[in-house]
């Protein structure tokens, strides 16, 4: 196994593309009395009025991305990283470091038997298969991700297919997985394979131990 992130405990680098559920197994694995530390919270935290990212980002991308509240304006960072690949690698040299201490501490803090990073561009960004034991995929069909998001977020079909467009396939993040969680059927059968996967990862926890 990699070592865990900066912790010493197990972790789970869970990841999944857009619309595949990747809240609701956390949230799922939460109440089972895992520590999640979401990086995409972490990355919402950084980024409101006041966040620690904030300064630097007015100081490279300027007032026009910047609410009148002093948020960042995430609808038009959106469409600016989405045609613009060397404005997103400005952004991420901004956010990425500061993801990176701000899960770190909570690594450190965290109280749960083991941890589950949420990382939604887990198998795209390259540095966490290193940095966390096991890879679990939340997996769906495409037509299903594609109806969900434009469910809810009403967004259309070509909009949500831009956005799976940016990320890594279905297959590639198959590849990577270690642990597969299949989210194309109801609630019982979801809880059913997080159960499955906790009793695993709490074994895994015990091995460490040892």
């Amino acid at each position: 196994m990699a070592s865990a992130a900066h912790s010493g405990k197990f972790s789970v680098g869970l990841t999944g593309g857009i619309g595949c559920g990747k809240t609701a197994v956390s949230d799922r694995f939460a109440a089972l009395g895992a520590s999640i530390i979401d990086t995409d919270v972490i990355a919402h935290a950084l980024t409101v009025p006041g966040g620690a990212a904030m300064d630097a980002l007015l100081q490279e991308f300027g007032p026009a991305f910047v609410t009148a509240d002093g948020a960042l304006d995430r609808v038009r960072m959106r469409e600016l990283v989405f045609s613009d690949p060397p404005a997103r690698a400005r952004l991420e040299a901004i956010l990425h470091p500061r993801i990176r201490a701000a899960t770190a501490a909570a690594a450190q803090m965290a109280s749960g038997p083991y941890l589950v990073y949420v990382v939604p561009l887990l198998v795209e960004s390259g540095g966490w298969r290193e940095r966390v034991d096991r890879v679990l995929v939340i997996d769906c069909p495409e037509e299903m991700q594609i109806a969900r998001v434009m469910r809810r977020n009403a967004m259309s079909e070509d909009q949500v297919r831009a956005i799976m467009a940016t990320q890594a396939s279905r297959a590639e993040r198959l590849a990577a997985a270690d642990d597969v969680i299949r989210n194309d059927g109801g609630l019982d059968a979801l809880d059913r394979q997080i159960a499955l996967l906790h009793a695993q990862y709490l074994a895994f926890c015990g091995r460490m131990a040892r």
